[in-house]
């Protein structure tokens, strides 16, 4: 354990909290329906959104999902219907990036058997959704350190960086590296650029690739490769690590004229855009500019995690919980 930690207010608070609910003193709620957690250990950047729409994808025909969501700097406040029937039910401000995001994706993909519901309080978001949805699957969205809520499966997201990272506020770690001992496997992210191996004793490692990668344009038409190399880029981006997109925006190719980055859940409120320039950036900015810009294109990309469907169904196939 590094001296910083032993001298940093926040460790305890995190070492507390995680003691009192390891021993039963604070309880966990159980809501009935199998629960998988998509979480990580520090702030943002670890393509958690990605693989919240590869597992809904993955698995629609055979569940009935929602995922369920704080809904990160959304203007609204309780539980709120983000999607369901193949229908965005708020705007993005309501909404939140992510929920929203995921909303726009599965509509495009016609996915029906699935609901999205953003709630601070998410057992209670996600009670909501057995009974009146009847849903038979949860997904919670950045659920590792929210453990007022029960999961069967608890799936954290490591990436290169959160090797040599240091605790908040020192860092971006939200926990230490060694409480990934709670989680049931682990997704080494971004393997496509920061190849890296870790082991954990006991626990299944996956490795996350993005593949299949494109430029779309406004109207979420793939652009031809052909036509893409004969433009020049002012590529953007506001993500919780801006230089992974950049170093993946390089390795297709792309002509870059410059490179903005901004923070994490970046607004673009007031942004102004010239019509005589060409834009990229990713699928999770796009959506905010209101898909009207037509010189502003995105990248989109498929996910490859070798083994993981497999074993997420085989680990469903032994859920025995009971509702509390």
């Amino acid at each position: 354990m590094a001296l910083r930690d032993l001298l940093n207010p926040y460790f305890y608070g995190v070492l507390l909290r995680n003691y009192l609910y390891d021993k039963g003193i604070k309880k966990s709620k159980k809501v009935g329906v199998p629960v998988i957690s998509i979480g990580n250990l520090s702030v943002g950047g670890t393509g958690k959104t990605p693989m919240v729409r590869f597992l809904v994808e993955s698995l629609y025909k055979n569940y009935k999902i929602a995922v369920i969501s704080r809904g990160y700097k959304r203007k609204t406040k309780g539980l709120k219907l983000v999607y369901s029937d193949g229908e965005v039910k708020l705007t993005l401000e309501e909404a939140g990036d992510e929920p929203y995001l995921l909303a726009k994706c599965f509509q495009r993909k016609g996915i029906r058997n699935a609901i999205i519901i953003v709630d601070e309080v998410r057992f209670r978001g996600a009670k909501f959704a057995v009974e009146n949805f009847g849903v038979n699957l949860i997904i919670l969205d950045d659920g590792f350190q929210h453990r007022a809520m029960a999961r069967d499966l608890d799936i954290v997201l490591l990436k290169k960086r959160d090797l040599k990272d240091a605790l908040l506020p020192f860092g971006r770690l939200r926990e230490p590296l060694k409480n990934l001992q709670r989680a049931d496997a682990i997704v080494l992210s971004y393997q496509d650029v920061y190849p890296f191996e870790v082991s954990i004793r006991s626990k299944p490692v996956f490795k996350m690739y993005r593949t299949n990668w494109g430029v779309y344009d406004y109207s979420w038409k793939k652009i031809d490769i052909k036509e893409l190399l004969r433009k020049e880029f002012i590529v953007f981006s506001g993500l919780g690590d801006n230089e992974q997109f950049l170093l993946s925006v390089k390795r297709l190719g792309i002509k870059i004229k410059k490179f903005l980055k901004f923070p994490d859940h970046y607004s673009y409120k007031n942004a102004s855009f010239d019509k005589e320039e060409f834009y990229l950036t990713t699928l999770k900015d796009w959506v905010k500019l209101g898909f009207r810009q037509k010189n502003i294109y995105f990248l989109d990309f498929d996910l490859k995690v070798e083994r993981f469907k497999e074993w997420v169904i085989r680990t469903l196939k032994n859920y025995t919980r009971q509702a509390q």
